[in-house]
């Protein structure tokens, strides 16, 4: 059974070997099967089948009968996501305490403090060239609040948007109810599009880690009027505008 690359490669990514994507689609393609029949349809050496075979059911993948030869089948997709996505928090959180508890004393001890990267951005050419950047190097996800002002920016963004979008990126816009509305028609192709009503402020959060806050003009004496922004590079950060993007989307509308 033949699946696409992406599909392999996301499998591989959350701990699957080659043998046993293998091993795995062949069982979806055919039922229950014996050891030495997935060999041979899998292509996974005879040698190797039954580690496959055991590894696989300890992830959660598959399953196996008392009949004599043993017959394995798989299990739903949504199964093996599951219990592979209990096991990487379980194992997280328990490898987090331990290293926790012994390298932050030593961390509290040395003095030392942390050194993000933070910038202020002046001008809308500076601040709509970082933000193509970081939605250019978006790996997994990407979070986007637009005010009416920031029109200009989603159409130069869209070519980017669509290339995330066909690599399997997750993205969310939220927008201005005042949004032009074939603007919004193109977006909602690649984006879970939500509309607010009033929103006037707005930013980008790239992969939980880097974000661009919008501050609108700089006000005062001697001061150029130019739109105003803060490019980080820091998770904490990150965190805290993440929730309070979900904080602005419980009360949007979906287009």
């Amino acid at each position: 059974m033949n699946i696409s690359d992406k599909t392999r490669r996301a499998l591989e990514k959350i701990g699957l070997t080659s043998y046993e994507t293998r091993t795995f689609t062949s069982l979806l393609k055919d039922g229950e099967l014996t050891a030495s029949d997935l060999s041979q349809k899998s292509g996974v050496p005879y040698s190797k089948i039954y580690e496959v075979l055991g590894t696989l059911e300890e992830k959660g993948w598959i399953g196996s009968d008392d009949s004599r030869p043993t017959k394995y089948f798989a299990k739903s997709p949504s199964t093996g996501l599951e219990t592979t996505k209990q096991k990487i928090e379980r194992d997280f959180s328990e490898n987090q305490n331990i290293i926790l508890n012994e390298l932050v004393p030593l961390y509290e001890k040395s003095g030392t403090s942390e050194k993000p990267d933070i910038w202020v951005l002046s001008g809308a050419v500076n601040i709509t060239t970082k933000i193509l950047e970081m939605v250019e190097s978006c790996r997994n996800e990407v979070m986007i609040a637009i005010p009416e002002a920031g029109q200009e920016l989603v159409k130069l963004s869209l070519p980017k948007l669509r290339l995330l979008h066909d690599k399997g990126v997750k993205i969310t816009l939220l927008t201005s109810d005042k949004m032009d509305k074939v603007a919004i028609t193109a977006i909602k192709r690649v984006a879970n599009v939500k509309i607010k009503k009033g929103l006037f402020g707005g930013g980008i959060i790239s992969d939980k880690r880097y974000v661009v806050i919008l501050l609108g003009p700089e006000r005062g004496e001697g001061k150029s009027n130019e739109i105003v922004a803060i490019w980080a590079d820091h998770a904490g950060l990150a965190v805290f505008a993440r929730e309070y993007f979900e904080y602005l989307l419980k009360d949007s509308k979906k287009v």
